[in-house]
């Protein structure tokens, strides 16, 4: 099976869209998937069609019949929240995946989150598998994968990310692979990638230029949002033969900060994905 392209919908921030703004865009751009955001309850900016995340308080269907409408499909959900919260987390996701049920996504994208102050590291992997532990109980009986991101101080680390993606024995305990995030983090993106690959699930196609690859390398624990694919300091080729190799047969979910570099990065990921096939 071929792997597939999808789009965060954090491209379209940068000119303070609605999500079916962004929705119209992708598609007209030529995506065929993209990523929702979903948030929990009511948010000001996206009532006011000012920001692309979606309510899961709104009907998951209205969701699924409006990408439908525009020839797309969801490759998954960015469900982020802090695991070592459990009375925010908890709620969170047990609802992301019901949510994400009713719209035949099987991936819950999320990451540690930021440690709070007053949770001593020892703790937080503790309070981090009983967060888990509990949700993953309703990811099982729902089908639903949930993700684990490297993005913050734990999980900035291959060693760390593997060790946050194994504290539940479970197979939808999984990982969501960010190609910026471990290079911004001082991590070799393609070894951890390797090391992470049996349990891979999803992939954040996220390039980071050469200018913020110097200011900010080992210094930072992600970044929002990367530049246009091939613009950057990742070798999408490699990844790919990566990928590929080890028989990876989900998305490359592009995240990049405009439509201009949505644009860039897909006709530059078909002719790499499209180059591994001759």
């Amino acid at each position: 099976m071929a792997i597939g392209i999808s789009l965060n919908m954090e491209f379209i921030r940068c000119e303070d869209r609605s999500f079916r703004q962004g929705v119209e865009r992708a598609a007209g751009i030529g995506y065929k998937m993209v990523e929702p955001l979903v948030h929990d309850g009511r948010e000001l900016l996206s009532e006011a069609g000012y920001f692309h995340s979606f309510s899961m308080d709104d009907d998951p269907l209205e969701m699924k019949d409006l990408l439908a409408g525009h020839g797309l499909t969801a490759s998954s959900l960015s469900a982020h929240c802090p695991l070592m919260r459990p009375e925010i987390s908890v709620p969170y996701l047990t609802k992301a995946i019901r949510f994400a049920s009713d719209l035949g996504v099987t991936v819950l994208n999320t990451d540690e989150g930021v440690r709070p102050e007053w949770v001593a590291l020892d703790d937080a992997f503790q309070v981090m598998r009983y967060t888990l532990t509990t949700v993953l109980r309703w990811a099982e009986r729902y089908g639903v994968r949930i993700a684990i991101e490297p993005h913050q101080s734990i999980t900035k680390t291959t060693e760390g990310l593997l060790r946050v993606a194994t504290l539940v024995s479970s197979p939808m305990l999984k990982i969501n692979y960010d190609t910026g995030n471990a290079w911004l983090g001082g991590e070799d993106p393609y070894e951890g990638l390797k090391a992470c690959l049996p349990l891979v699930v999803h992939v954040h196609a996220k390039d980071i230029s050469i200018q913020q690859s110097d200011a900010e390398r080992g210094q930072v624990t992600g970044t929002p949002v990367g530049c246009a694919c091939g613009d950057g300091v990742i070798d999408w080729t490699r990844v790919v033969e990566i990928l590929k190799g080890g028989g990876y047969d989900g998305v490359l979910s592009v995240e990049c900060g405009t439509p201009a570099q949505a644009r860039r990065s897909l006709e530059h990921l078909t002719g790499v994905i499209g180059a591994q096939h001759v």
